[in-house]
């Protein structure tokens, strides 16, 4: 038998890791490598010869959804403002989307059972997001495009404006998840990025008065 040329084994490992995110999101990480590999339309052989592991094909599917995302922040030629909007309608669509919560939900039925698991998924996924845009935000700090502050802490509050209180609304409510909105993610950043806005330096106010030592004695 011939051996699979590279564009088949890329195609083949790309469904399996589509398969795998569908899987996981419907059945949770107990899922088998039988329905994964049934998913994708391979054998099972197939999938262990490109993922040695469950966890290791499920760490990639979290790898390649963070790829996604800090792409978006790539692009020095765009400004602070265009770069920010790039990111936050892509997180948002993400997180936000019916795979996103399915996966949310997944991994926190699953930190108890598989606390290494939830341990990788957050070193690999939400960590690297936030060390990322941290490290824009301090490089924007330096230019002067915001007033200087801790950027791990201005990159979790933009985060949790993106999507901290919408998260919980979709997950609890039954609501069906957001269309793609980019008017609310300008409304977020534009709002961030007044708060963070550099803080104007301001000549202290001329008095009135003739200071004491102008005065003439009479």
């Amino acid at each position: 038998m011939d051996p699979l040329s590279e564009p088949e084994i890329s195609d083949c490992r790309v469904r399996l890791i589509q398969a795998a995110a569908e899987v996981f999101v419907e059945q949770g990480y107990r899922a088998s490598v039988e329905r994964v590999a049934a998913r994708a339309g391979v054998a099972r052989q197939t999938l262990y010869n490109h993922f040695p592991c469950k966890a290791d094909l499920f760490g990639e599917v979290v790898r390649q959804a963070t790829a996604a995302l800090l792409i978006t922040l790539h692009a020095n030629q765009l400004t602070l403002r265009e770069r920010l909007l790039r990111f936050g309608a892509m997180y948002r669509e993400k997180v936000l989307s019916a795979e996103g919560l399915g996966f949310f939900r997944t991994l926190a039925a699953e930190t108890v059972r598989f606390p290494e698991l939830a341990a990788s998924f957050y070193r690999t996924g939400p960590a690297q997001t936030a060390a990322r845009l941290s490290a824009v935000l301090g490089e924007a700090m330096k230019r002067g495009e915001m007033r200087c502050d801790s950027p791990e802490f201005a990159a979790n509050m933009l985060l949790s404006m993106l999507v901290g209180a919408d998260r919980s609304h979709y997950l609890f409510s039954g609501d069906p998840p957001p269309a793609p909105d980019p008017e609310h993610v300008a409304q977020i950043i534009d709002c961030y990025l007044r708060a963070f806005a550099p803080i104007a330096i301001e000549a202290p106010a001329s008095s009135s008065l003739t200071p004491a030592s102008q005065r003439s004695i009479p």
